[in-house]
């Protein structure tokens, strides 16, 4: 079996991820997996040296890995888009070569986050006289229409929804990661019993999730020196992006409202172009209820999230369309961690409601922050308990051990046992 996915490049750094955990698990299935990326990372310098042609190949924990040679993508300009192409490309040529090394796969899992690697999926499977799964991870073009970034009336818009229709219909079975992303298609009238020709019965739903084993074991190897999670507050924890769609700033204006708590702490953990501005704003407010702590090494966030007292999913209301649910690493984690989560947004198919593990916002306010915050504040011991205990044994259904023995069935369905 091979794995498509253009920036799985991160996943071989750091010995985690969606397609990484794949094939770390259906390995101890019996099958031998490969994994195909590019060899530059995606807004970063770095990148794999390929010595001689158009691919090198390394194995990590006896998972093998192909990388792809494209040339480096700083932000979302062009050179992103020459990224994108010579990774879909050089996939051609590398698949050729690659067959004459290890012999052809049986099967092709082709994932997005952009559709070209869902076409060379498709394309080569075909060359190959075997299946192919495409999975999308993110609904493109709508994001980039949601974002406002293009009109889907221009004539770039209308040519992305026809190789978007194009690769629904041709894929052998979709996975999509938002169990309401089959929504979609029937919005768009492209399934069968709207005389479409997008046969839902080929369509699964496989969410975003974890090792929760390596989550629960990092909690105790990698414990993090911090002063603030040792203390006795209450401790409001945010870990993500700073940047625009994540609105960091709401929850400084949330802290604002909560300035006379002193026995509430607001903790922010994490990167982005807003970071700066964010830190001016604690300063200049003083917000010292508020403590920005930046940047943090990825295996720290398990025992973060253990310490904290309440997780807060800080997203925009506008900027994306939640009603098909919620495919964020970090939802998932939150609930690992066994404490109660507040989303500033009210999702469809929402495990917060699924599960019964915290709060969802109807405007997401400060005002209304504030006072979720506070709700859990003053839940009794027994019911906030109770909340943390919903959440972690609700992140027990989106460990990747569940979740490859759904791709194990949708396999099957493919190619037999």
């Amino acid at each position: 079996m091979w794995i498509f996915n253009h920036y799985a490049t991160y996943q071989y750094k750091n010995g985690a991820g969606r397609h990484y955990w794949f094939a770390e698990n259906l390995k101890k299935m019996g099958y031998d997996v490969t994994i195909f990326c590019a060899n530059t990372h995606h807004n970063s310098n770095e990148f794999v040296e390929i010595r001689n042609g158009k691919f090198e190949t390394d194995l990590l924990n006896d998972i093998p890995f192909v990388f792809v040679k494209t040339t480096s993508a700083i932000g979302n300009g062009l050179d992103r888009i020459k990224n994108m192409f010579l990774f879909y490309k050089n996939l051609f040529s590398v698949a050729k070569s690659y067959i004459k090394l290890k012999n052809k796969p049986d099967l092709i899992l082709a994932s997005s986050v952009h559709p070209l690697t869902m076409v060379a999926g498709i394309q080569l499977a075909r060359k190959l006289n075997i299946p192919c799964i495409c999975e999308v991870r993110d609904l493109w073009p709508e994001a980039i229409f949601s974002y406002g970034k293009l009109k889907e009336s221009s004539f770039l818009g209308k040519a992305l929804i026809k190789g978007e229709h194009w690769i629904y219909k041709n894929s052998d079975a979709m996975i999509f990661t938002k169990e309401g992303d089959t929504d979609y298609i029937k919005e768009r009238k492209w399934d069968i019993e709207q005389h479409g020709e997008i046969d839902l019965n080929k369509c699964f739903y496989i969410n975003n999730g974890l090792d929760l084993k390596a989550f629960e074991e990092s909690i105790d190897l990698n414990q993090l020196e911090d002063e603030d999670l040792s203390s006795n507050s209450f401790n409001v924890v945010y870990v993500g992006a700073i940047r625009p769609v994540n609105n960091v700033g709401k929850l400084l204006d949330t802290a604002k409202l909560l300035k006379s708590r002193s026995d509430i702490k607001f903790l922010i953990y994490g990167n982005g172009n807003e970071l700066e501005s964010i830190r001016h704003r604690v300063e200049n407010e003083g917000l010292d209820n508020v403590k920005v702590k930046g940047h943090v090494d990825r295996k720290y966030i398990p025992y973060i999230l253990s310490k904290s007292s309440v997780n807060i999913l800080n997203y925009s209301q506008k900027q994306y369309n939640w009603s098909r649910g919620n495919s964020s690493n970090k939802l998932f984690e939150y609930m690992a961690s066994g404490k109660p989560i507040v989303s500033t947004v009210k999702m469809g198919y929402s495990p917060l409601q699924q599960y019964n593990c915290g709060i969802e916002l109807e405007n997401g306010s400060p005002e209304e922050l504030k006072g979720a915050i506070l709700t859990i504040k003053d839940l009794s011991s027994k019911e906030y308990n109770e909340l943390g205990l919903n959440a972690k044994n609700g992140s027990r259904n989106f460990d990747f051990q569940v979740h490859t023995n759904k791709l194990n069935n949708v396999i099957k369905g493919l190619i037999g046992e």
